[in-house]
């Protein structure tokens, strides 16, 4: 899967991912790889990202929107912080 992280002012994050765990406004949740399309509002929180190759990350933001469609993942978020 492909995940773009980004705010009004920058791409925070690109690469491709194994899973991404969200804050979802009525809880966490999960995706995986062929996951369904999807569109959901984020709350403030921490999204665990598990790259492709290297180490786990975790951004915590502000709130936002993601979107997946065809293994591509792409989070509109109002802010993040590493």
């Amino acid at each position: 899967m492909y995940l773009e992280i980004i705010t009004p002012d920058k791409r925070v994050f690109e690469g491709d991912v194994t899973s991404v765990k969200f804050p979802g406004i009525n809880g966490g949740f999960e995706v995986l790889n062929n996951h369904a399309a999807l569109i959901s509002a984020l709350a403030n929180g921490p999204v665990r990202i598990t790259p492709a190759t290297g180490a786990p990350v975790v951004f915590q933001i502000d709130g936002g929107v993601v979107e997946v469609l065809d293994n591509k993942i792409i989070v509109l978020a109002e802010a993040v912080t590493a």
